[in-house]
């Protein structure tokens, strides 16, 4: 382990440490959390990210959907928003970081249990119910940084039983010439990305573009397309890649 990814961690933990007493307190007493968010974006400073916002965030009564390159994504738009996060259900069981989902309020489906998903989806409008902003990625997993999967409509069935005055707002989660270096790809083990991309010197740069809101009453179909489009176009239009929809 190089130095370099040994200091980081380290500032990562000594966020977690600072961020706990006050996380702690807030529990204790029943009130919302602050602490999540703040965590998120210390940890994502300790790993040397450096968030900028362009466009106007929805605060409440939100669901983000966004590009996915990378699980430094979470840390970023997390940092940014204190959304609650839509994840796979196990991640539940990672070490640590599981422990941290379920105290930031991650909401876990099961991509194998097709009966569950009635319930999968209540729970997160559920959540959407509170006011808090939750996020979730409709590509289901990480891209290459080079172009965008297709966004899947069933992942986003919670729509279907949406509360009053929701709506979607697409992100596009642009790193512009590092995402493909940052990219966590399928093949890669989680501990070896987190060992080349903590391990390589520098920020990293990445911007959150806040689009346009849609509608969910036009239907989640409507909705992942809609979405898909006005994030591919956000990053061809930043130039900093050529990104497109993958066949």
């Amino acid at each position: 382990m190089t130095f370099r990814l040994q200091r980081r961690l380290a500032l990562a933990a000594g966020s977690l440490i600072l961020s706990l007493p006050g996380h702690a307190v807030h529990r204790i007493v029943g009130h919302p959390s602050p602490w999540v968010r703040r965590f998120l974006w210390l940890a994502g400073r300790s790993f040397g990210l450096r968030t900028r916002i362009a466009g106007t965030p929805v605060r409440d009564h939100v669901l983000y959907v966004a590009n996915h390159v990378s699980w430094l994504d979470i840390l970023a738009l997390g940092g940014a928003t204190g959304a609650a996060f839509v994840s796979k259900d196990d991640v539940a069981g990672w070490p640590v970081v599981g422990w941290l989902a379920r105290e930031g309020g991650t909401i876990f489906i099961s991509r194998a249990d097709r009966a569950g998903v009635k319930g999968q989806a209540d729970a997160l409008g559920a959540a959407l119910a509170t006011g808090r902003p939750a996020a979730l990625f409709p590509e289901g997993t990480t891209g290459n940084g080079r172009e965008l999967l297709p966004f899947r409509a069933s992942l986003l069935a919670s729509l279907d039983r949406a509360p009053p005055h929701v709506v979607v707002q697409p992100v596009a989660i642009d790193y512009g010439p590092a995402a493909a270096r940052l990219a966590w790809t399928d093949g890669e083990a989680a501990g070896a990305n987190a060992r080349r991309v903590l391990g390589t010197a520098g920020s990293r740069g990445v911007t959150l573009r806040f689009l346009d809101p849609i509608d969910p009453r036009l239907g989640r179909k409507a909705v992942a397309q809609a979405a898909q489009a006005a994030i591919q176009a956000a990053l061809l239009e930043s130039g900093a890649l050529v990104y497109s929809a993958a066949p």
